[in-house]
């Protein structure tokens, strides 16, 4: 998504690879995303650290903040 500056099938900005890599110590770039098994795995570890039952904030949180996260969610529930 060239609007967003967002890559890979997660749609990683590279505002959130600095912050993975800082509390990882990883040292991943916006190329590495390509790989749908890193990407996943920087979905995940944010995921995961909201919760595993708590799909919504995981899915708002995911899309940013302020009010279109409620239209990102709608989105989201349909394909539950």
């Amino acid at each position: 998504n060239e609007k967003e500056q967002a890559a890979g099938v997660f749609q990683i900005r590279q505002v959130r690879i600095d912050e993975y890599n800082r509390l990882t110590g990883n040292k991943y770039t916006l190329k590495d995303v390509f790989d749908r098994e890193i990407s996943e795995k920087i979905f995940l570890y944010f995921a995961s650290r909201i919760g595993p039952y708590r799909i919504e904030k995981i899915a708002r949180d995911w899309n940013g903040s302020g009010p279109k996260t409620e239209l990102y969610w709608r989105k989201v529930k349909k394909y539950l």
